[in-house]
């Protein structure tokens, strides 16, 4: 009998509870560390935050500011030697398997906490025991599943807990969320989307819309992706015990505009993800019919074209040979080499940050004329839509 825990249970009935604690870990991650403390994206009550404050101390030991700090840091850093976990710099088999180390390492760098780690708790149970006794948790923890699963299963329990984050958190998403996957936006790192329907990871799968709309207390954008941390937010919501203050924006159109005004500017610039993403796909056409009129008279183009693909439609920067390849088979093809340039030109409105909105203005009513005037189908229809833009 002294290796019985207080509930007798079948093995499923161990296994369930185990995803169900892990769950709550997570849940505790997503709303709370990223998508609250991080980014402040909405305000928990303070007994819904204490808990889950609590709940991470308990199962993690992994402290609030810390946590904050190496997250917005990423953010801010993102794919260069500063970032704490970027596999296009660690590599991604060392951020998958040993995430969690890069993140102790970088815990301990006392500049990325002061200058990234502002605003998070900082009340008695943080100073005297969340972050000065953070390894207690975890140790309380052990013993408690063990009186009330029994040996083996509170053992095996536990050790699913304290892996649960390092594992998903620190190397799937981290490194698996920077490196293979689906894009729906064209931002300017690695991130992906893992998959558009997850519960293991209470939505945080959903990395590249993430890293396009930070600040957002929603993560999933498309109509077949799920947020499951969402749906608890918007639960808690009801309840009076979660505000959000900021979701991504939804494009919204209306009849195209003679000219673009002042509306449409901001509408666009509100909306860059969602333009950059339509243009990659208007740019398919025009690739496909220059590849079958190159295919004939300079297969060695065509073929130069069709290597480079992704890059060609998502404006990805090359380097070395590759970027000599595509300059010169660009020069072939007069369609394409406008639509490449426009897109740079059409990116430039929301990089500007010194140009006037008046200036910027006049920028794009010019980009709309010349897209209309320069003979090339795909663009024509572009500024159309450009034009059609609206606030919502």
């Amino acid at each position: 009998m002294i290796f019985s825990g207080l509930l007798d249970l079948p093995w499923w009935g161990y296994l369930l509870c185990g995803l169900g604690l892990t769950h709550v870990t997570i849940a505790a991650v997503t709303i709370y560390l990223h998508r609250c403390q991080a980014h402040r994206a909405l305000d928990l009550h303070p007994v819904v935050s204490h808990f889950f404050r609590f709940w991470l101390w308990l199962t993690t030991g992994m402290v609030t500011k810390e946590w904050a700090a190496i997250h917005r840091k990423h953010h801010a850093k993102c794919e260069t030697v500063e970032d704490p976990h970027s596999p296009q710099i660690h590599g991604i088999n060392r951020v998958l398997w040993a995430g969690v180390f890069l993140y102790v390492k970088e815990s301990f760098n006392q500049e990325t906490l002061e200058r990234y780690g502002h605003g998070t708790p900082d009340d008695w149970m943080e100073r005297k025991v969340y972050s000065r006794r953070s390894y207690i948790g975890v140790s309380i923890l052990l013993p408690t599943y063990l009186l009330v699963f029994g040996l083996i299963p509170g053992a095996l329990i536990w050790l699913m807990q304290i892996a649960w984050i390092p594992f998903w958190a620190a190397g799937v998403i981290n490194g698996v969320g920077h490196f293979f996957g689906y894009r729906n936006y064209d931002v300017a790192d690695a991130s992906t989307n893992i998959v558009p329907w997850g519960i293991l990871i209470g939505g945080e799968e959903l990395h590249n819309n993430h890293h396009a709309f930070a600040s957002s207390a929603k993560l999933s954008a498309k109509w077949y992706e799920f947020d499951i941390g969402w749906m608890y937010i918007r639960l808690l919501e009801s309840l009076g015990l979660a505000t959000v203050k900021k979701v991504a924006p939804k494009p919204r159109f209306a009849e195209p505009k003679p000219a673009a005004d002042l509306e449409t500017l901001h509408a666009v610039i509100a909306n860059r993800y969602d333009v950059l993403s339509s243009y990659a796909k208007s740019m398919k056409k025009t690739y496909h019919e220059e590849i079958e009129r190159l295919r004939h008279w300079a297969p060695g183009d065509a073929e130069a074209l069709r290597s480079l693909k992704r890059a060609l439609l998502r404006g990805q920067a090359l380097a070395g040979t590759e970027a000599a390849r595509l300059s010169e088979a660009l020069k072939k093809s007069r369609a394409l080499a406008t639509v490449v340039a426009m897109r740079q030109e059409l990116i430039s409105l929301w990089e500007r940050s010194s140009a006037s909105k008046e200036q910027l203005l006049r920028q794009l009513q010019d980009w709309c004329s010349r897209a209309e005037a320069s003979g090339v189908q795909a663009l024509v229809d572009f500024s159309s839509r450009l034009r059609s833009y609206a606030l919502a």
